[in-house]
């Protein structure tokens, strides 16, 4: 097990760092403040991770492609309110959101270790929490 410990790590370090198509500085900084529309939801999903930072992870809002992500980048999107379903490549089970108008929702997107491929975990998390964890990501872009 030790062994392909290693292996993984090696090989994760040569293959570097995975990259997505990133939003823009003005829109990073904009959508740092906060606000949410008063008549939809905000949904940050963030990966505030270095643990697994060779993998890009797709993520799906209502099995429509979200957008991608990699080691400290989050998405963003507006959402109608009502309940969505949200699922990350390599989670199962996925994660239910009801969204509320005016309100801003936040996702943890966790990097895990899985045999063949990595594996994701979507965790609705408070305010606090996630605010400070898009504080340490970049915006990727949203679809």
């Amino acid at each position: 097990m030790k062994k392909l410990l290693f292996a993984v790590i090696v090989l994760s370090s040569l293959a570097g760092c995975a990259s997505v198509p990133m939003g823009s500085p003005q829109q990073d900084t904009g959508l740092k403040q906060f606000h949410a529309p008063a008549d939809k939801a905000g949904l940050y999903v963030y990966r505030n991770e270095t643990f697994g930072s060779a993998i890009r992870l797709q993520v799906k809002l209502d099995n429509a492609p979200l957008g991608d992500t990699a080691a400290h980048t989050y998405l963003y999107k507006e959402v109608a309110p009502g309940k969505h379903a949200l699922t990350s490549e390599g989670d199962d089970q996925g994660l239910v959101i009801d969204a509320k108008p005016g309100k801003n929702l936040y996702v943890w997107q966790e990097v895990k270790m899985g045999f063949a491929s990595a594996r994701s975990k979507l965790h609705l998390v408070d305010e606090q929490t996630g605010q400070q964890g898009v504080r340490e990501c970049k915006l990727a872009e949203t679809k």
